[in-house]
């Protein structure tokens, strides 16, 4: 993707000794963060945490507009020591960018991923990837899948599944929209396409190779079972569970016990490549976020392990709880990783909002002050900004809402041009509509330039950014046979109606999926 404000911001020279100075903390605006970020990742990589996965997400879309080359390390949804695992599309997620992070420009992560330490195995793991053409024998292919966690089932539906009928092999990796079916002829694979979970159905070829990401962390392999197989007898109390694994089956929440199923851990400063520069956005709320982190994982650790006291074996390197022995999987403190990014001789930087006298302050940008849909108040704005010289320019999520701006701007006189990028000279007397997913407007009072979005217009943030994550839990939904007529309804996307009556669709969409409708 082209990044559309590429160029856009530049920094000022004060700006840039601040950045070069080498100073831990910098105070800045929130809006001007993006901005900072790309322009450091000009000159060494950069690895940004934040202290949240929301606000990661956020961060990662609004670089994306400015600069390429954008990774994501996105956290477990599960705490270290919990007995569950986490989804596969997250896994596979952060072994991509594992594997991709010595080429990554930047990576944005959570507080939550830099303090959990991560698997050593991940290092074994070879990528594997199909495409037209290849050559691969069937029955590894099938054994390839089951060694990298997919688990194998009569009717794809699930991220993770896979089925084989005849020569045929349907696969949902964890990081693709859809499932894809493998049709071989012979040895070769002779088509790779998508197809949907309903009707099973093709739709639209695989272009280029497709990547086969593992979908768990840890990986049954021979030496896990091997390893299984003497914890069985060392914690009689898990017997079970240890019994399993030895079997080749994962259990949930096998990650929870990787710190003695495969000992060796590493944390994601280990994979940073030399040079690095590893930027923590708002310090003190990832200080508090770890802090109540590292809190509550030992209480699932003493909760969910209680009852595996000390082994029963009389080799004294084993005499110990298995408390203890997990411990080397828990969460690990931010003194730590700082101190271990230090003597890597990588650079550690605070950017925040606030600080202290003596901290280095950013001067260039300021916020946007927010409209919430007052239009007379937003067009006053935009007729002084352009009488003092700036440039102005609106972002927006959505097309429909940028041709809206642009009538109303049409109306007082004020040119208004909607455009898909801003890689060329812009004009100061008109103003620029562009849809990009910034979340915040940014004033950069040295370059003379206001960037102004959705956000401030409306006064509410957009929650598209994060729609196409998965859901942690399903929301409540209206069963149709329990509305009477009147009963008022709210439609995702058209608002409140009133529910009339349903209807049998007739149409094609009827005879192929059974689809019916309500009157409203």
């Amino acid at each position: 993707m082209n990044p559309k404000l590429r160029g856009l911001v530049s920094l000022s020279e004060t700006s840039r000794s601040a950045l070069d100075s080498g100073a831990e903390t910098i105070v800045t605006t929130s809006a001007s963060i993006p901005f900072l970020i790309a322009h450091q990742a000009a000159h060494h990589p950069i690895l940004v945490v934040t202290h949240s996965s929301k606000r990661a997400t956020e961060l990662a879309a609004e670089i994306a507009e400015i600069c390429e080359g954008i990774w994501e390390f996105p956290a477990w949804e599960t705490l270290p020591h919990e007995r569950l695992s986490p989804n596969s599309d997250t896994v596979a997620k952060r072994i991509s960018t594992l594997m991709n992070i010595a080429q990554a420009r930047i990576v944005v992560t959570t507080a939550r991923a830099l303090v959990q330490p991560i698997s050593a195995a991940i290092d074994a793991l070879t990528p594997l990837s199909l495409e037209i053409g290849q050559e691969r024998e069937f029955t590894s292919l099938i054994r390839e899948l089951s060694d990298r966690a997919y688990n194998r089932v009569d009717l794809v539906e699930r991220r993770g599944d896979f089925a084989v009928r005849g020569g045929i092999v349907d696969i949902f990796p964890p990081l693709s929209a859809h499932p894809v079916r493998i049709e071989f002829f012979g040895d070769e694979i002779e088509e790779l396409k998508y197809f949907e979970i309903g009707d099973q159905r093709t739709f639209a070829p695989v272009v280029g190779p497709l990547p086969i990401i593992p979908c768990r962390e840890i990986l049954i392999t021979e030496e896990i079972k091997t390893r299984a197989s003497e914890l069985k007898s060392i914690y009689p109390q898990l017997r079970e569970i240890f019994a399993k694994i030895e079997a080749g089956i994962y259990v949930e929440g096998i990650e929870s016990l990787a710190s003695v199923l495969q000992p060796g851990m590493k944390s994601l400063i280990d994979y940073l490549p030399e040079g690095c520069e590893i930027i923590n956005v708002e310090s003190e709320r990832i200080r508090s976020r770890v802090s109540d982190l590292i809190a509550t994982n030992q209480e699932f650790l003493e909760a969910a392990w209680s009852n595996a006291a000390l082994s029963t074996s009389s080799d004294s390197r084993t005499s110990i709880p298995l408390q203890t022995e997990l411990q080397n999987g828990s969460f690990i403190e931010l003194d730590d990783i700082r101190q271990e990014a230090i003597n890597k001789q990588l650079v550690w930087r605070n950017f925040d909002l606030f600080g202290y006298d003596d901290d280095f302050e950013i001067k260039q940008f300021a916020e946007v002050e927010g409209y919430k849909g007052k239009v007379e108040k937003f067009i006053a704005a935009v007729m002084e900004w352009q009488k003092t010289g700036f440039l102005v320019v609106i972002s927006l999520e959505g097309h429909g809402l940028a041709e809206r701006y642009r009538d109303i701007l049409a109306e007082a006189d004020i040119p208004a041009v909607i455009t898909e990028s801003l890689h060329f000279q812009p004009v100061r007397s008109s103003v620029y509509l562009i849809t990009t997913r910034l979340q915040q407007g940014v004033v950069d009072l040295d370059n003379k330039l206001v960037i102004v979005t959705e956000s401030e217009l409306t006064g509410a943030r957009d929650a598209r950014v994060t729609s196409t994550r998965m859901p942690s839990r399903r929301k409540r939904t209206i069963d149709p046979l329990e509305l009477k007529s009147g009963d008022y309804v709210v439609h995702e996307q058209h608002g409140v109606g009133r529910y009339i009556r349903s209807e049998e669709h007739t149409s094609e969409l009827q005879s192929r999926f059974g689809i019916s409708y309500a009157v409203f």
